[in-house]
């Protein structure tokens, strides 16, 4: 991989973001909300709210607002919230580390079971093994987060009493509290993960498995183990990158509902309660954070292309 093409990337990644930038910073000054009234309440005066305004620098042409703005979120400064008065930035920052434990957490579980399933379908493709992965992975596509979080919480919290429902317990405090607590909001976020990448893994194993170089592994003697997992499974994967790299916009979007019904402290339910509130400097800010986390993503994605196939050389 050359420089240039990194270059091209990082720039890339830079303009995505400054273009969200203005997407969220206008639409947010779009909402009916008034900042002023917001702080103060429906009950201030005039001169009150205009001494508001003016502090906050909302008296201000809209392209000047979004200058400053833009100036202090590249220092790490995304102003105050607007429900509790405390810095944006540490209280979000704070709320991503759990949202990125729960999203590793799902990721980690969905790779797990998804690309084990893929590569049993293919190998048994049109046999019953290869039905059953079929059928469940619609199933799995077909339910809603909120359904399958309900459904999970109905059977394990409340008739087997085997987890608890709700809350969030730092793994810093109590392990095993906080991995209890974790399972289940896990595992409705990857359910759907599973049955999407199961079937992709599938479809790009069967391809796999069909080329002339499998079949030259086989008549070299080598295992079918070995076929599989270190022939097969490296090329079968490629398409399989670019899925998992799409799948964590869903993943995000998995995370603010299923962080809301678990009552996780998370990003996603920093977001909401946000938008209920009509705090602006955290919705900004939060958006801002999601959409570097997918840029992100979309990069080192580019960057595993490189180590699972050598053929692969970006200019």
């Amino acid at each position: 991989m050359s420089a240039s093409y990194l270059l091209k990337r990082l720039l890339l990644v830079i303009y995505t973001l400054l273009v969200v930038s203005l997407l969220v910073f206008g639409i947010t000054q779009l909402l009916p909300a008034d900042a002023a009234v917001t702080l103060l309440g429906q009950n201030a005066t005039p001169q009150a709210l205009a001494a508001v305004r003016e502090r906050l620098g909302l008296d201000a042409p809209a392209w000047l607002q979004y200058g400053r703005w833009l100036w202090r979120a590249l220092h790490g400064d995304f102003g105050e919230s607007m429900r509790n008065g405390l810095p944006v930035a540490p209280t979000l920052l704070t709320a991503l580390g759990r949202s990125l434990l729960l999203a590793a957490c799902a990721l980690l579980l969905m790779l797990a079971l998804a690309i084990p399933l893929g590569i049993w379908a293919a190998v048994r493709r049109g046999k019953m093994a290869d039905m059953l992965v079929s059928v469940l992975s619609y199933v799995g596509i077909s339910f809603p987060e909120f359904v399958t979080a309900t459904l999970l919480l109905l059977l394990f919290a409340d008739v087997w009493q085997l987890l608890p429902a709700t809350g969030y317990v730092p793994l810093t405090e109590d392990f095993w509290g906080g991995v209890s607590h974790l399972i289940l909001p896990s595992v409705t976020v990857a359910l759907i993960l599973v049955a999407h990448v199961s079937r992709m893994v599938r479809s790009e194993m069967v391809d796999v498995l069909a080329t002339d170089y499998i079949r030259a592994a086989y008549l070299k003697g080598l295992s079918r183990r070995r076929v599989l997992w270190r022939h097969a499974l490296r090329n079968g994967l490629m398409p399989t990158i670019t899925i998992v790299a799409l799948d964590v916009g869903y993943l995000l979007g998995g995370i603010v509902v299923v962080e809301e019904i678990f009552a996780i402290p998370g990003i996603g339910r920093e977001l909401i309660v946000s938008v209920q509130a009509r705090d602006l400097p955290t919705i900004q800010a939060g958006v801002m954070i999601l959409a570097a986390t997918y840029s992100v993503v979309n990069f080192l994605a580019d960057l595993a292309y490189v180590y699972l196939d050598k053929r692969i050389h970006y200019v």
